[in-house]
């Protein structure tokens, strides 16, 4: 073979390598900056001008984290306290307490990102008695629970994103360990 033929060979396999390591990156939803507090994650340059390249390829593809810092926080779970895998056919207790925000919103979607079930999607500290605003529970699971609920249709993995309206320190740095919820695996069927 002549050597122009190696390097046309060459080059079309670096770009198709290259082309679906990027693709599986943005598909994944692997964020620039991770920073890990137990089994959340959030981004250091999330909503901020600051954003990679990869954080705002993420963001457009699964437009989650569009607000800006400011506005709100994201911290992402897709593991437990002990860091399994969240599993579908598993039932979990998410529990906290005083978050620092104005308020928040819990939110169960598939592997993929999207909305899983049909609800509901979301537990937001607004429909919370005030009785509960300092110490809350949610049980997330297939199959309906007493109390808060999120179910969980049977997925095989599912995530959880946490979102933090109006942080209290505008954003610039995200929640201590401590005050995040824990996610609890309590049975699997």
């Amino acid at each position: 073979m002549k050597p122009w033929g190696r390097y046309l060979i060459g080059g079309v396999l670096g770009v198709v390598f290259g082309v679906g390591v990027a693709v599986q990156s943005v598909r994944g939803g692997a964020l620039g900056g991770n920073v890990a507090f137990g089994p959340w994650q959030t981004g250091a340059d999330f909503g901020t001008a600051d954003a990679g390249a990869l954080t705002r390829a993420v963001v457009a593809l699964r437009g989650l984290l569009a607000l800006p810092a400011h506005e709100a926080r994201y911290y992402n779970a897709a593991v437990d306290d002990a860091g399994r895998a969240l599993d579908g056919k598993c039932r979990y207790r998410i529990a906290g307490g005083d978050l620092p925000a104005q308020w928040w919103s819990l939110t169960l979607y598939t592997a993929d990102g999207y909305l899983a079930g049909n609800g509901p999607f979301s537990i937001e500290s607004a429909a919370l008695p005030a009785s509960e605003q300092r110490n809350w529970q949610v049980t997330v699971a297939p199959t309906r629970q007493p109390g808060h609920w999120l179910p969980t249709a049977g997925l095989d993995r599912f995530q959880l994103t946490l979102r933090t309206y109006l942080p209290d320190n505008d954003g610039k740095a995200a929640a201590d360990r401590s005050v995040l919820p824990t996610v609890t695996r309590e049975a699997c069927a």
